[in-house]
């Protein structure tokens, strides 16, 4: 597929290249803050850089007539109305997460987070020092699982890819689910796979919870 990258120039959007490029997608439209280079009209776009992007993003998204793959984090509630709306014409997909990781995480604490009303519980995020939102858009994911308010911790140092931790805490024990993304690229694999998907969808909003069940159902 011929596919586009908003924030090209940055470390995501590199992965992203290397990623895209080793499965044989040809990277037809690049952009940053500063520059903008087309080669010819993307069949997706992916974007993973930054809020202040966005409506650079739509405005391409319009131009171009393409599907779009989501994984900025700390948008705000009208950037997805708008990303919803776009995908009554073109499919989209939207994730704060592209790590199948993190879905099987979720998984977990949905199937247990019923029973844990007498134990105390905290989410504990950690990322590189470059990652300006905290707290993270995965510890918010994290959070929804649970039908009550569970607090979360962020750290910020040296070159942590993220790592994500629930610790659940009782008088006399503790349990811990964690989750390590030892390298980045896990997410650009991720987006990958999403945007292979998408392609082939007309229109239509999606999660990264979706686009993996239809993977599973594809066996």
């Amino acid at each position: 597929m011929k596919y586009g990258i908003m924030g090209y120039s940055g470390r995501m959007g590199k992965l992203i290249q290397e990623v895209f490029n080793e499965r044989g997608h040809e990277l037809v439209y690049r952009c940053d803050l500063k520059e903008e280079f087309r080669d010819d009209v993307p069949q997706v776009i992916v974007d993973f850089s930054t809020p202040k992007a966005f409506d650079r993003l739509m405005v391409k998204a319009e131009d171009f007539n393409c599907s779009l793959v989501v994984g900025t984090t700390a948008l705000k509630v009208d950037d997805i109305d708008r990303l919803k709306a776009y995908a009554k014409k073109k499919s989209v997909v939207y994730a704060r997460n592209f790590s199948k990781g993190i879905l099987i995480m979720k998984n977990m604490i949905k199937g247990i987070s019923g029973e844990l009303h007498d134990w105390d519980i905290e989410i504990i995020e950690k990322h590189h020092r470059f990652k300006k939102d905290k707290p993270s858009g995965t510890a918010k994911m994290l959070a929804e699982c649970f039908d009550f308010e569970v607090p979360t911790s962020s750290i910020r140092m040296g070159g942590i890819p993220g790592e994500h931790s629930v610790l659940i805490a009782g008088l006399g024990e503790i349990i811990e689910i964690k989750h390590q993304a030892i390298s980045p690229r896990t997410f650009a694999e991720g987006a990958c796979s999403a945007a292979e998907r998408i392609v082939k969808l007309e229109k239509g909003f999606y999660t990264f919870d979706e686009i993996c069940a239809m993977e599973e159902q594809d066996g």
